[in-house]
C-alpha cells in the first residue's frame, strides 16, 4: 500500500530517505522532484559533490551484489567484466565530475574590454531541473550512472530507468538507492512504473536515452511532444580499417579481442574490417586463432558472455545463417563435442565472416554479437566509399600510424569518434566527449562534456552606456539616424570586400 507523502504549506510533496520510488507513480516522482527543485534552488558546488559521491558509494558498496546481480541477467558473464565497467568504469567519469564540478558551473565573464567601457557579458550555467535517464541492457549501470553524475554536476535532480531486460540489477540499484538518496534527488523506476514507452512520455527537463536508432527515434518523438530536449546514445556499425603497413599480428589481436568484449554486445565494438587484400589471409587466420587460443571451451565457460535473451540469440544467429545462404563465407571457433550454436545456454561462438555482399541482412544491421565481417581492399577510396554510403557509426578504428592515409579517411568520413590501435580508449580520458552523430546520437557527454549537456547556458549582458539600444532602434528615426545607418552599412561593405580578396588570394582565384 502507498505511503501518503508528506507536504510542505504550499503543498509540494517532501521525500526523505529511506522512501522507495516504487511508493510513487512516475509522474508523481517527477512532480516531487521538480517541487524539491523550486523549493531548494540551485544547488552549491558541495551540494553537487556530495550528491556524486553518494553516487559512487551506492555502486561502491554492493558491488558484489552487482556483478552476481548481472551475472544472472545475463546467464553467462564474467565477474571482472561486470565490476570493471558497471562499477569501476563508472568511477573515471564521476571523478572527472566531482573534480571539476566547481570550475565549470562558476559564471563565464566575456568581452572584458567592452566591460571596462560600460557593457559587461557573461554567461551563467544554470541546472535545467529533472532529467530523466534511460539505459540500455548491455551496461545497464554504466549507461545510466555515468549520465546521472553529469546531471548531478550540472544540479539537477534525476528519475533514472536501467533495462527492464537485466530486471536483477534493477533491483539491487532499486533495493539499496534509498539508503543513499531522497527521491526528491534520485529516484529509480522498475518495472512496476510501466514500459519504457511510458517513461519517455514524462514531462522532465531533458531526456537522455542510450539504446537502438530504432527505440531513440520513438524516444525523440514522444519527448518532441512536449519540447523537450533529448540526448540519444544510439549504436550503428562500426568499422575498422587495418592500413596498409600495420603489423598485423596487432591488428588481428585487437579485433579479435574487441569484437568478443561483453560477447560483442557493445555499442563501441568492431563490426566489420577493411583489410589490404594481400594481408586478407594471413588476417583471418590470425583472429581465428586467437579466438582459439582464448576460448578452448565455450559451452561451460563462465568466462564467455552469453546472448542477453533468446531473442537477441534468434537474431543473430539468423542473421549469420542468411548470409551463409546467401554465398558468405562462415568460419567459427567450436570447441571439440561442444553444441554450439546453443540456445538454452544463448551461447554464440567466435564467428569470422568472408565474401559478404549488399542483399545479406548483416551487410546492413548492427550485429551486437560474437561476429566479424571482414572485407578485402585495395585502394582507401574504396573503404571510404562503403564507409561514407553507410549510416555514421558511434565510432572507426584505425590500425596503424597517424600518417596521411588515415587523415584521409577521417577527413572523407564521419563518426562519433575515432580510436586507434585499441579499443574504445576515448572512454577513458575526463577530457574527451561520448557521442554519435547521424543515425548513432545526437549531444554528447563524459567530463565537461555532460555538464554542458545538462546545463543551460543562460545569458547576461548588463549597460552602463550612455546610449540605450532602445533609443536607436525605436521611432522617432531622424537624419541622424539614417545617415549612422548608412555609414555602417559602407564600413561592413568595406571590410566584407577585404575579406573576399584575401580568400581568393588564399585559393588562387
Amino acid at each position: 500500500m502507498t505511503k501518503p507523502a508528506e507536504h510542505t504549506s504550499t503543498g509540494a510533496p517532501i521525500a526523505k530517505r529511506g522512501v522507495s520510488s516504487e511508493e510513487h507513480t512516475l509522474t508523481e516522482l517527477v512532480e516531487i522532484q521538480r517541487a524539491a527543485f523550486l523549493r531548494d534552488g540551485i544547488p552549491d558546488a558541495d551540494t553537487r559533490i556530495d550528491r556524486i559521491t553518494r553516487l559512487a558509494a551506492l555502486l561502491l558498496d554492493h558491488s558484489d551484489e552487482i556483478a552476481a546481480a548481472l551475472t544472472e541477467d545475463y546467464g553467462s558473464r564474467p565477474r571482472e567484466l561486470s565490476l570493471a565497467a558497471d562499477v569501476a568504469g563508472c568511477m573515471i567519469d564521476l571523478t572527472h565530475q566531482r573534480r571539476g564540478v566547481k570550475e565549470w558551473m562558476g559564471e563565464t565573464k566575456y568581452a572584458k574590454v567592452q566591460g571596462l567601457l560600460g557593457y559587461k557579458q557573461s554567461v551563467r550555467h544554470d541546472p535545467l531541473g529533472v532529467v530523466g535517464i534511460m539505459g540500455p541492457w548491455n551496461f545497464p549501470l554504466e549507461l545510466t550512472i555515468v549520465p546521472a553524475g553529469s546531471a548531478f554536476a550540472a544540479g539537477n535532480r534525476v528519475v533514472m530507468r536501467p533495462s527492464s531486460i537485466t530486471a536483477k540489477t534493477t533491483e539491487v540499484l532499486a533495493k539499496y538507492a534509498p539508503d543513499y538518496f531522497s527521491i526528491e534527488e534520485l529516484a529509480i523506476a522498475t518495472s512496476k512504473h510501466g514500459s519504457g514507452s511510458d517513461f519517455a512520455k514524462l514531462k522532465v527537463d531533458h531526456m537522455f536515452f542510450t539504446g537502438s536508432p530504432e527505440v531513440g527515434a520513438s524516444v525523440a518523438q514522444e519527448a518532441a511532444k512536449n519540447l523537450i530536449p533529448v540526448t540519444l546514445e544510439l549504436g550503428g556499425k562500426n568499422p575498422a580499417v587495418v592500413d596498409l603497413d600495420a603489423d598485423i599480428d596487432k591488428a588481428a589481436n585487437m579485433l579479435a579481442d574487441a569484437r568478443l568484449v561483453n560477447g560483442g554486445q557493445v555499442c563501441l565494438c568492431p563490426d566489420y574490417v577493411f583489410v589490404p587484400e594481400a594481408k586478407l589471409g594471413e588476417f583471418t587466420d590470425k583472429v581465428i586463432a586467437r579466438w582459439t587460443e582464448h576460448f578452448p571451451t565455450i559451452y561451460d565457460n563462465d568466462q564467455y558472455t552469453a546472448t542477453i535473451n533468446q531473442k537477441n540469440f534468434d537474431r543473430i544467429v539468423g542473421l549469420i545463417d542468411d548470409a551463409v545462404e546467401l554465398g558468405a563465407e562462415k568460419r567459427q571457433v567450436i570447441p571439440g563435442g561442444e553444441p554450439l550454436p546453443n540456445a538454452e545456454r544463448r551461447k554464440i561462438p567466435p564467428t569470422l565472416l568472408t565474401g559478404v555482399k549488399a542483399g545479406m541482412k548483416i551487410e546492413e544491421d548492427e550485429v551486437f554479437g560474437p561476429v566479424l565481417t571482414v572485407y578485402p581492399y585495395r585502394e582507401l577510396s574504396e573503404v571510404i566509399s562503403h564507409i561514407a554510403s553507410h549510416p555514421h557509426p558511434l565510432t572507426m578504428y584505425w590500425c596503424g600510424d597517424r600518417n596521411d592515409r588515415f587523415e584521409k579517411l577521417a577527413d572523407n568520413t564521419r563518426s562519433g569518434s575515432i580510436n586507434g590501435n585499441d579499443f574504445a580508449i576515448h572512454l577513458f580520458s575526463g577530457d574527451l566527449p561520448f557521442g554519435g552523430v547521424g543515425r548513432s546520437g545526437m549531444g554528447g557527454y563524459h567530463g565537461k562534456t555532460g555538464f554542458e549537456t545538462f546545463s543551460h547556458a543562460r545569458a547576461v549582458a548588463f549597460s552602463t552606456l550612455p546610449l540605450t539600444v532602445a533609443e536607436m532602434m525605436s521611432p522617432p528615426f531622424l537624419a541622424k539616424d539614417s545617415k549612422m545607418t548608412d555609414q555602417q552599412l559602407k564600413l561592413f561593405k568595406f571590410f566584407n570586400s577585404r575579406a573576399i580578396k584575401k580568400v581568393r588570394k588564399r585559393l588562387g582565384a
